[in-house]
């Protein structure tokens, strides 16, 4: 080998150390930053439901196994069923005032501290799931929610949807209006102050005391959730007619209630990731609903519950008295007015848009499905 070869073998070794030395130094300088905007947190999660109702309540489970993945184990939530902390109606308030960093729950199970917690959630005679989630994504129906939220130090994000409800069992059936007069029926909240207006007599009820009660004939109905939930309870042994639709929840959200400063204080990319991963758990729990529902329902038919529509007496007289208890509610509440007001131009143009191409579909194959073609 050469002296002048010699020599710049010499000068790339030392160019090639100095530049892993760089190389080095730089990444050392770089860590601080990196761990600076992405930390090492763990947060704790107030459920609003019980585990033995895995699929709403997995909606927690599933948005902490994606943050967790996708942060390399760094945004940890524990999640913890109602009444590990707090019970599950509390939950919103225990994000609220920092007991727990979050919580998922329905906005409506807060209807008594403000009626404007419920315009978040569902309203009677609204959306429908699909509706809803153009209102929210699209629409601004989640900017609108949480202003309103802001003044309960809190910020939220759709974290799930059971599609629209079923309208509850119920010990005799329902054929008019005057069917409802007097009915002891389990309901609450604006969906209580409807129907108490057609006469029922609002029942508040915890979920492990319904069977007993109209078991006994305590209460003689009880709105629940819908098939795949109601089956696990086996209400269709004691109150055998199964009413629908639940008109009080057409589509209602369920959300990821977040403690407005914890919230300020997540670096930019963890709040991406966050919304990202809350509306991925906002389809799919619509999806296993979907998709576990109609299975559900055959197995309770063939155990005995016995499927009616509501009088159409019954839904007019409902509609009518929601809208006049939205106009009495708004007239007193200018949150709730606000949000009522936003979704009521969609509102309208979504039913109009619907009856075209998707309800015509659907009610083609409906046909078809009855005719035994599918």
């Amino acid at each position: 080998m050469t002296q002048d070869k010699k020599l710049d073998r010499r000068s790339f070794l030392t160019r090639a150390s100095i530049g892993g030395a760089a190389a080095a130094a730089g990444a050392t300088l770089a860590a601080p930053a990196i761990a600076q905007e992405s930390p090492t947190l763990n947060w704790r999660l107030a459920s609003s439901f019980p585990k033995s109702l895995e699929t709403i309540y997995g909606g927690g489970e599933e948005l902490s196994q994606r943050l967790k993945e996708a942060t390399d184990g760094k945004f940890n939530i524990q999640v913890f069923a109602g009444g590990e902390i707090v019970p599950g109606l509390q939950a919103i308030d225990a994000a609220s005032d920092g007991t727990v960093d979050l919580a998922h729950s329905v906005g409506y199970y807060s209807w008594g501290k403000d009626p404007a917690f419920a315009c978040g959630a569902d309203l009677p005679f609204t959306f429908n799931a699909r509706g809803k989630a153009a209102y929210n994504y699209s629409g601004g129906g989640i900017e609108a929610f949480n202003e309103f939220l802001a003044t309960q130090n809190l910020v939220a994000w759709p974290g799930g949807n059971t599609g629209a409800q079923m309208g509850g069992w119920y010990r005799r059936e329902i054929n008019s209006l005057a069917d409802m007069k007097g009915l002891k029926m389990r309901i609450s909240g604006l969906a209580g102050m409807v129907v108490e207006r057609l006469g029922v007599v609002p029942q508040q009820i915890a979920g492990g005391d319904i069977y007993p009660a109209l078991e006994k004939g305590t209460i003689d109905a009880a709105e629940w959730v819908g098939p795949y939930d109601d089956e696990k309870l086996g209400f269709q042994k004691v109150a055998p007619y199964y009413y629908y639709p639940g008109f009080w929840e057409g589509g209602p959200s369920v959300s990821f209630f977040v403690n407005i400063d914890k919230w300020n204080e997540l670096p930019e990319n963890y709040k991406s990731l966050f919304r990202s991963c809350a509306q991925a758990v906002d389809q799919n729990m619509l999806a296993e609903y979907d998709f576990k529902n109609p299975t559900a329902l055959k197995n309770l038919v063939g155990s005995g519950a016995q499927l009616r529509p509501f009088p159409e007496d019954v839904l007019t007289a409902a509609f009518d008295a929601s809208r006049a208890i939205y106009d009495e509610i708004g007239a007193q509440n200018a949150a709730f007015k606000k949000q009522w007001e936003a979704m009521r131009p969609f509102l309208a143009d979504w039913f109009l848009y619907s009856q075209t191409a998707e309800y015509t579909f659907d009610t083609f194959m409906m046909i078809q499905q009855r005719n035994g073609k599918l």
